[in-house]
C-alpha cells in the first residue's frame, strides 16, 4: 500500500469517527487463528506458513476491508503475525506483540485426541515440560483484559492460536470443551469476533474459517 492509500484511510476513517461522535460503541475484538502452518518446521516460535498459509491471508485481508479497524496485537509466532501482516499494512497499523498471546507450550507427546481430552477435562493438568489450559487460559485473559482497558469502542483484531483462542472461549462459556477444540481444529484461518460492553461480553460471531487439516 502506498502513501496515498494510507492518507485516503486516514481521511475515511476520520469522517466516520466525526459521524459516530456521541453514540456509544460496542468494543469489537476479532480473534484471528492463523493460516496453516509448515507442520514440518519444528520451532514453534518461528514456524512459518506454507505457501497455501501465505495465499490464504488474502482473504483475511477482504474480509477485514471495510471493519475499519483500528489496532492490531498478535502473538510473538510468526505463523499469527504473517497472517494478518497484510491486513495491518492495509490499515497502514503496526502489530503490537504481545507475549501473552502466545500459543500452548507443548511437552513431548502431547498432540493426539486423547492428551487432548485430558487436558480439557482438567483444565489444570499438562504433561511434563507442557503447560495447561488453565496456565494459556490466565495470560490470555490478562492481556485481552488489558487491551480491552484501553480500547474501549473500538475495532481490535488479535492474532491468536487454537488453543490459546480455545482457552479464551472457555474463560466466557464454561461449556466449551474439547469437542468445541476438535470443531474448530482444521480451520486455518478462523476469525471470530466477541464484542464488549466494557470486560462484559455481549455477544460472539463466528466470521470466517477456511477448512485445512490440523497435522501434529
Amino acid at each position: 500500500m502506498g502513501v496515498t492509500d494510507c492518507i485516503v484511510n486516514t481521511i475515511c476513517n476520520l469522517k466516520n469517527a466525526n459521524a459516530n461522535k456521541g453514540e456509544k460503541r460496542m468494543t469489537r475484538i476479532y480473534f484471528v487463528r492463523h493460516a496453516q502452518p509448515l507442520h514440518s518446521w519444528k520451532d514453534d516460535r518461528t514456524r512459518p506458513l506454507t505457501e497455501e498459509g501465505h495465499r490464504d491471508t488474502s482473504f483475511v485481508l477482504a474480509y477485514f476491508r471495510d471493519k475499519e479497524i483500528d489496532d492490531f496485537y498478535c502473538s510473538p509466532y510468526r505463523r499469527s503475525v504473517d497472517t494478518i501482516a497484510g491486513t495491518a499494512d492495509y490499515y497502514c497499523k503496526n502489530i503490537i506483540i504481545d507475549e501473552r498471546l502466545r500459543g500452548r507450550k507443548a511437552g513431548d507427546g502431547s498432540n493426539y485426541e486423547g492428551m487432548y481430552r485430558k487436558r480439557w477435562e482438567n483444565l489444570d493438568y499438562h504433561e511434563e515440560g507442557g503447560e495447561s489450559i488453565l496456565m494459556v487460559q490466565e495470560r490470555n485473559i490478562e492481556a485481552l483484559n488489558e487491551i480491552l482497558g484501553k480500547s474501549a469502542e473500538k475495532n481490535i483484531v488479535i492474532g491468536t492460536h487454537g488453543t490459546a483462542l480455545s482457552s479464551i472461549l472457555n474463560y466466557y462459556d464454561n461449556g466449551f470443551g474439547c469437542d468445541d477444540f476438535l470443531r474448530i481444529i482444521d480451520r486455518m484461518p478462523y476469525i471470530i469476533r466477541l464484542d464488549f460492553d466494557g470486560s462484559r461480553l455481549l455477544q460472539m460471531e463466528e466470521c470466517f474459517h477456511i477448512e485445512k487439516e490440523y497435522q501434529v
